[in-house]
This record gives C-alpha cells, sequence and structure tokens, in this order.
C-alpha cells in the first residue's frame, strides 16, 4: 500500500465493541481484568492488555501503532509533546559521565535541553558542524553515547549527510538519533538512512492545523537497552505519556498529512522563488530552491518536496519588525505547519532568552524571519508580504 493509503488502514489491536470505523477515545483510566493470574500478567508486561492509562492506553496505542505501520520501526512511543520526546530519548541514550555529540545550530529549547539541563546531570553536550563529518569524528571518544541532528536546522535551514554521520557513530557503536519533525517521515525512509532513532514533533505536520500536542520516538530496534529504556523507565516513571484525546486528534490528523503536505511544500516552494526577486529581500532560505547549498544532498535524503518552512532575510530587525507588524493575512504566531501561515522573528521570539554571544554561535540572526506556510492560496500570502514590506 502506499503511505496515503497505509496510514488509514491499520488495523485495531482488538476489535472494537460497535465496530467504529474510527479509533474511540478511552477516557478512562483503570481497566477491569478477569481474575489475579490475568491482572498480574497485564502489569508485568506478559500480555499487551492496558492496565493503566498513565502508561497505556488503546487509543494512544493505536497512533503508535499506526506511525509503526507507516515507517517501520519496532517500537513507537508517544508522549505529551515533542520536547517531551526529545527529553525521553537522549535521557535514555545517556547517563552522568557521557556526551551527546550535535549541531550549534539547534532549536531553542532542545538547545538548553543539552546545554543546560543535562549538563546537571553529568552529561556533556559537544556541538560542533555537523555537515563536517571530520569535524564530527574528532568529538568522538569512549564516553560519547549518540550524535543527534535535526534533518532541517530551524531557522538556518542546514541539512546534513545522514548516511555520512551514521558510519561514524556504528563504526563506534553508538545511536544516530534525529529530530526529524521538519519533513513528515512518510517522505523518507530513516532506516534506510541509517537512523537507529527518530523523535518527532506531531504536533506540527501530524496533528493536522494545531489541534494537539504531542510527540514520538520512533525506534527501530538497533539498540535494545535503550528500547527498553524508553519503554520501561521513561513512560512509567517520567509520566510523560500522551493522553488519549490528544492520540484521538493525531490519529484523524495523521490520515490527511500527505495531502496538507503536499499542498503546503507546493506553496512554500512557489513563495520561495518569487521571495529570491522580491525587492528588500536579502536572502531566502528554503532546501527545496536549486540555491540552497544543501539543495541536492536534501533531495537525496528527504524527497523532491522541500517541507513547509522557510526563512528570508531582511536588511535589518527594525525592517523585520515593521513586517511582523504589517502582517494582516498571515498570523503572528509561532507554531509549524498549521493550516494557517505562521510568521515569527526567531531572533527576538524563540531565541530570545539566550544571550546575543549565543544567538549569535547558533547563526541566528536579527534579520531573519521565519515563515511556516499554510493551506492558503499561495497568491493571497504573496500579496499579503508583499504589503508588509511597504508598512
Amino acid at each position: 500500500m502506499k503511505n496515503t493509503t497505509r496510514a488509514i488502514h491499520t488495523p485495531y489491536q482488538r476489535r472494537d465493541a460497535y465496530d467504529a470505523l474510527q479509533m474511540p477515545v478511552y477516557h478512562t483510566l483503570a481497566y477491569e481484568f478477569d481474575d489475579a493470574e490475568v491482572m498480574a500478567d497485564a502489569f508485568c508486561g506478559r500480555t499487551n492488555a492496558p492496565d493503566y492509562s498513565r502508561v497505556l492506553n488503546p487509543t494512544v496505542t493505536h497512533f503508535e501503532e499506526r506511525i509503526a505501520h507507516l515507517t517501520g520501526a519496532k517500537e513507537v512511543s508517544a508522549f505529551t509533546s515533542g520536547m517531551a520526546a526529545i527529553s525521553a530519548m537522549l535521557m535514555s541514550a545517556a547517563s552522568a559521565g557521557k556526551n551527546i555529540i550535535s549541531s550549534k545550530h539547534l532549536f531553542g529549547n532542545t538547545y538548553l535541553l543539552l546545554t543546560k539541563t543535562m549538563r546537571r546531570y553529568g552529561v556533556e553536550a559537544r556541538l560542533t558542524d555537523l555537515t563536517d563529518p571530520a569535524a564530527v569524528e574528532a568529538l568522538v571518544d569512549e564516553n560519547t553515547c549518540c550524535i543527534f541532528l535535526e534533518s532541517v536546522t530551524n531557522p538556518q535551514t542546514e541539512v546534513a549527510d545522514v548516511k555520512a554521520l551514521a558510519s561514524i557513530a556504528h563504526s563506534h557503536g553508538f545511536p544516530l538519533i534525529a529530530d526529524t519533525t521538519m519533513i513528515p517521515f512518510t517522505q523518507f525512509d530513516g532506516k534506510a538512512l541509517g537512523l537507529d532513532f527518530q523523535v518527532v514533533s506531531t504536533t506540527k505536520y501530524v496533528s493536522g492545523g494545531a489541534t494537539s500536542l504531542g510527540g514520538v520516538i520512533i525506534d527501530y530496534g538497533n539498540f535494545p537497552e535503550i528500547s527498553l529504556f524508553i519503554k520501561k523507565d521513561c513512560v512509567f516513571n517520567f509520566g510523560g505519556y500522551m493522553t488519549p484525546h490528544a492520540a484521538y486528534m493525531q490519529t484523524l490528523g495523521l490520515e490527511t498529512m500527505q495531502v496538507r503536505y503536499d499542498r503546503q511544500a507546493e506553496s512554500a516552494l512557489k513563495l520561495a522563488k518569487i521571495l529570491e526577486s522580491t525587492p528588500g529581500v536579502v536572502s531566502v532560505g528554503y532546501p527545496g530552491l536549486e540555491s540552497h547549498p544543501q539543495h541536492k544532498l536534501f533531495i537525496e535524503q528527504y524527497g523532491d518536496k522541500g517541507g513547509a518552512m522557510l526563512t528570508f532575510d531582511l536588511e535589518s530587525e527594525a525592517a523585520c519588525k515593521r513586517f511582523i507588524n504589517g502582517l494582516k493575512l498571515i498570523h503572528r504566531a509561532t507554531n509549524l505547519f498549521d493550516n494557517r501561515t505562521l510568521a515569527i522573528h526567531p531572533a527576538s521570539t524563540i531565541f530570545g532568552p539566550l544571550t546575543q554571544e549565543q544567538r549569535d554561535a547558533m547563526d541566528v540572526k536579527e534579520t531573519t524571519i521565519r515563515l511556516s506556510v499554510g493551506l492558503e492560496d499561495p497568491e493571497d500570502l504573496y500579496s499579503d508580504i508583499k504589503q508588509a514590506m511597504l508598512a
């Protein structure tokens, strides 16, 4: 089956009592058991029966199984947010005294998780240029526990060579982990690229219209000890399991994700092309453009659609603020891949809590606007961009 079909046709783990076509929302906490032996088997993991909805719920399980069906993953674990999934993933891979090799170009909270939060627990972040395999190799030592990257960095739109990084990681016996939120997992084969784990903020493409928060870890089963820690320690002891209602909303979103992505990526490419020749626009960052420095690599890894996020630079921070304030159709809001188009000035918002020195090191420029392209007509979006640039 093709992915558009596969996203809809994943069988239920158990037949629904009323044969509902859509998995019901099991808004329940506890479950009845026939006897003490069946109850003990469920609680000890000897069966897949739910025992308590903080750690296992049929609606969430079905959502996980749909994503596993789409990706070929051995396991999928659903969490309350993308950051919860990233935290659980890195806490599962690392321990005190270990180090994680990653990029200087990270999403703001991921950067703080690695450089501040995990430092408290004795984990070192080694940030480098992931587009330079030699620089990555030079940082590896006996305490390196993983390489962590973002498929497309936000907002720098940098693309690293996944296969090259996988070769380094696997030659030293540790996993390659990627946050692949920026490109839907239906667009590429993460396992074939060499990824061992993917983390995804399902709040974005999957949820559809920003209906709900969520995140998943997609696990290809190459590191069983990490897999066990995710499923047992993280889900049971950290308490970040996805809620049934979020799983229901995101299952609905999953069914239409491919259709929405095709439209959003097509519109993003049209806007990126016209922005390249728009007066007042200094540069455009979009991996679907031939002018992007990693365009060819992006196409090889993630397919011929460049995603629904683009950035463009104006002449100054003041020009960016005037632009944001002048928008009439496009929303001044954070989030990515909503049905509505959203604009934000990353340096003063998402990365605002960081120091100027930190922003400079991460190449977060004061002149950059980030655009998350929605489902509106691209001509209407460009008309709003054009009038806002004259505001």
